[in-house]
C-alpha cells in the first residue's frame, strides 16, 4: 500500500499550487485523508484533514481561507488547492491516512495516529 503525493514546486508568494495525493493498493474514499506539512527544524503540522466521505473538514487556522482540500474518489486522489501562498508555508507536504476505515483520528491532527503515509513534495514559496 503507498500513497503518493505529487504536484509540489517552487512559486512566489501570492501562488498557487495544487497537490494531488493517489494511492495504489487503498482504495480512498474508505479512509480520511489529511495533509501535514513539515518546515526545516519544525515539528510536523497538520493542515487539513477530509472524511472519507467529505462531509467533514478540519483546517489548520493558519491556512483557512487560503486551502481548499477536495476528493475524487472515482480517480482515487485527494487534491490540496493552495492560494495566496506564503513563504511560511515553505515545507514538505505530505498526505496520511489512518488504518482504519471510514475514521478521523481525535484530535484530527494527530500524526502518530496515521499508518499511511506518502513521500512528501516539497512546497518553496519564494518572497
Amino acid at each position: 500500500v503507498q500513497l503518493q503525493a505529487c504536484g509540489g514546486g517552487l512559486v512566489q508568494t501570492g501562488g498557487s499550487l495544487r497537490l494531488s495525493c493517489a494511492s495504489s493498493g487503498l482504495t480512498l474514499d474508505y479512509y480520511a485523508i489529511t495533509w501535514f506539512r513539515q518546515a526545516p527544524g519544525k515539528e510536523r503540522e497538520g493542515v487539513v484533514c477530509i472524511s472519507s466521505r467529505g462531509g467533514r473538514i478540519f483546517y489548520a487556522d493558519s491556512v483557512k481561507g487560503r486551502f481548499t482540500i477536495s476528493r475524487d474518489n472515482a480517480k482515487n486522489t485527494v487534491y490540496l488547492q493552495m492560494n495566496s501562498l506564503k513563504p511560511e508555508d515553505t515545507a514538505v507536504y505530505y498526505c496520511a491516512s489512518p488504518r482504519e476505515r471510514r475514521w478521523i483520528p481525535s484530535p484530527w491532527n494527530n500524526m502518530y495516529e496515521y499508518h499511511y503515509w506518502g513521500q512528501g513534495t516539497q512546497v518553496t514559496v519564494s518572497s
